[in-house]
């Protein structure tokens, strides 16, 4: 069975670009990092591949606003060819930094299938601090990147990632059900004493997806958690387990979402 391709973007401050590969990798695929100005040199390269992910950093130093510098380079020079992927059976992920670039790009939430149309905005957190901390979301839409997983932790690790815009977009966005991760309070939070929400992001919304739910931008990082030991409460968690005469879990709950965008094509 041939393994998916996934092209994951690099290059001007993008940092999570291995992590990214790897898990994509460790869920079978068959994933390239590839410098977005070998893109621009040849840009039908992304033909080849079935997955696009914009992994997390800090494109271009955040200057002009997160994600808004590397998406104008990839408007600018790689706008026919994007567009002709994600209107193919491919899936599309954007996560933190990644997840900036695709609004700024307008891939989410596109509302009415209008690519390019920039309809929200991540701006500082509430706090105005960088936030980085485990957090538990619910899943509130069965995408592909989510199917047969209802609840997550996954960690953040952001200045801008709260969730703005007017409640016309957001009520739209609502009805359409794209809304893809939601902060709840759950074990975690109570484990660490903090609240749901990190961000003060609108309506608790962690991520969001598209109108058939192939691109999907989230704030949180999955790639840091591919293994139950990377769990801040892992230690706790192993006592319990072993109490109980369960074996210990290998994998952490990021990996599943990798594991479900290669299982889409195969």
């Amino acid at each position: 069975m041939r393994k998916p391709r996934v092209l994951v973007f690099g290059g001007y401050g993008l940092n999570c670009e291995d992590e990214t590969k790897f898990g994509f990798d460790l869920a079978g695929g068959d994933a390239r990092v590839v410098h977005v100005n070998d893109l621009v040199a040849k840009p039908k390269k992304i033909r080849e591949y079935e997955i696009l992910a914009f992994p997390g950093g800090f494109s271009y130093g955040d200057d002009t606003g997160s994600g808004n510098a590397y998406a104008s380079k990839v408007r600018n020079h790689l706008w026919p060819e994007i567009l002709e992927f994600v209107k193919k059976d491919t899936l599309v992920i954007g996560i933190c930094n990644g997840c900036q670039i695709l609004v700024s790009l307008g891939l989410v939430p596109a509302l009415g299938g209008k690519y390019g149309k920039r309809e929200v905005a991540l701006l500082h957190n509430s706090s105005t601090k960088y936030v980085a901390r485990w957090t538990d979301m619910k899943i509130e839409n069965e995408i592909p990147w989510f199917q047969g997983i209802s609840h997550i932790s996954l960690p953040i690790a952001h200045g801008e990632g709260r969730l703005y815009a007017s409640v016309e977009i957001l009520d739209n966005i609502e009805k359409k059900r794209l809304v893809a991760l939601r902060y709840e309070c759950g074990s975690l939070c109570e484990y660490q004493n903090l609240p749901s929400n990190p961000t003060g992001t609108l309506r608790n919304i962690a991520a969001i997806t598209n109108e058939n739910g192939r691109i999907l931008g989230m704030m949180p990082h999955p790639e840091r958690a591919l293994f139950f030991t990377e769990l801040p409460n892992w230690t706790l968690l192993k006592e319990k387990y072993e109490r109980q005469g369960k074996k210990l879990p290998v994998y952490g709950p990021g990996f599943e979402i990798f594991k479900n965008a290669v299982k889409y094509f195969q």
